[in-house]
Formats: C-alpha cells, sequence, structure tokens
C-alpha cells in the first residue's frame, strides 16, 4: 500500500509538471505568434492571441494547432482609394477571427489557417467618410448632403440627408439597406422623400447611396456579410489558407 500511495504521489506530481510546462509553452507560443502577427500585417499594437486545446505540446508535436483565436482593437484596412476620392485607410473595431487546422513552422515564423471564421465592426462615423457629405447640387438652387449615418432598426441604417434650397433647410431621415458585394459594402436608401424623387431621384441617390470598399484584410480574410447594428456597421468575415505569419 506504501508503494502504491508513493506511486500516485509521484503520477499527480508529474501530472503537475507537465500541466505547468504546458501552460508555460502555450503561453510563450501566443506571444510568439502575436509578435510575427504584428509584423506582418504592419498592425500599431500587439493582437490578443488564445491557442485553445490541452495538451498543447501535443498539437506542437503534430505541427498543427486545432484552434486559435486572434483578436484585433484597431485595424486600419486599405479602402482602395489613390486619389483623393474617399478615405485612404478605414478603421475596423474589435476584428476577432476564429482560425482552424492552423500549420506552423518550429519558430512560429510562418502559420496558416485551413479556414478562419471572423466578425468585426465598421463605427458609423468610419463608414460616414465614404458618403458625400459635402453640400452637393442635385438640381439648380437645390443642395444635399449626408450629415449622419445611425442604426435604424432591423438591420437598416438612418441616413440623415440635409437638403437646402433658397436659404432654407431640412433633413430627411432615410432607412438603407447595408450589403456586401466582393470586397465592398454597399449602402442603397430604401426609399427617399416623396418631393425629392419627384425631381431628381437619380441626383439625390448620388448622394444617399454610397459604397465603401475594404481591401486587404489581415491574413486574407474577405468579407462575408453585413448588418446595420446599434454601434456600427457589423461585418461577418471568412477564409480559407488564411496566412498568420510568414
Amino acid at each position: 500500500m506504501r508503494a502504491l500511495r508513493i506511486l500516485l504521489i509521484v503520477v499527480v506530481i508529474l501530472g503537475g509538471l507537465f500541466v505547468i510546462a504546458d501552460r508555460v509553452a502555450v503561453h510563450f507560443a501566443q506571444g510568439e505568434v502575436a509578435d510575427k502577427l504584428k509584423t506582418t500585417e504592419n498592425l500599431a499594437s500587439t493582437p490578443d492571441v488564445s491557442i485553445k486545446g490541452f495538451p498543447f505540446l501535443t498539437q506542437v508535436a503534430s505541427g498543427e494547432l486545432k484552434d486559435v483565436e486572434i483578436g484585433i482593437k484597431d485595424y486600419e484596412a486599405d479602402t482602395g482609394n489613390t486619389g483623393t476620392a474617399g478615405p485612404q485607410t478605414i478603421r475596423i473595431d474589435n476584428l476577432k477571427a476564429q482560425m482552424k487546422g492552423v500549420d506552423f513552422s518550429g519558430d512560429y515564423s510562418s502559420a496558416t489557417a485551413s479556414t478562419a471564421t471572423g466578425t468585426a465592426t465598421i463605427a458609423y462615423d468610419e463608414l460616414l467618410k465614404a458618403a458625400k457629405s459635402e453640400p452637393t447640387q442635385v438640381f439648380t438652387g437645390v443642395k444635399a448632403q449626408v450629415i449622419g449615418l445611425s442604426d435604424g432598426g432591423n438591420g437598416k441604417i438612418k441616413v440623415d440627408v440635409k437638403v437646402s434650397a433658397l436659404g432654407q433647410s431640412q433633413t430627411y431621415p432615410v432607412l438603407s439597406t447595408v450589403t456586401v458585394a466582393g470586397d465592398t459594402v454597399k449602402v442603397h436608401a430604401d426609399n427617399l422623400p416623396k418631393l425629392v424623387v419627384d425631381l431628381a431621384d437619380s441626383q439625390m441617390r448620388s448622394i444617399t447611396d454610397f459604397q465603401q470598399t475594404i481591401d486587404e484584410l489581415p491574413g486574407g480574410v474577405k468579407l462575408d456579410s453585413v448588418q446595420a447594428a446599434q454601434s456600427g456597421v457589423e461585418i461577418a468575415v471568412k477564409g480559407s489558407n488564411v496566412k498568420l505569419a510568414g
């Protein structure tokens, strides 16, 4: 009995040491991946990296991590605008991605996920940069501009359009649908004020309807879907053979 107790104690101690070693190793790996990702994507701050699954050391031995979660607080995405029309970048908040089947090199200099899904938010003040926020003539003596974006409820964006004529102005709330087409977020007015429709529907839509291209998301993930929410436009992303580093 005494020998059995000693054996059990040894097993427990060794198990505890393995757990400690495993957690130390995963903490080190998370830091290495985060640093590589920061460098590869030229991020302003170090992202959060969480490697899931236990034990970690057996995953290392296999050369593949089953599940890795990435969190980037603020990401400046390229808009593809090379001239003066529109912003050069757009800020994407709280980008969170879940990577599955991550193959990596021994020093974490390269890492590629088989698949990736994620979510992020584009704040309304950021998306407003893509709209015509300066007064634009829609027909003689009448100008219009987008002065604000906000949550319209039921997945819609409320676009506040200010129409000015003869020294007077009126703001019209226009409910709009937001969609994704390729790498572009599109905002399309569901309806326009009747007076505006009667006089200049196409001219007004050149102001109320706008779009924003979003290029070069981290690792090459792509826009999947989009929906208006309280704090901004929520986007979903997905990808395959996504590079975390290298």
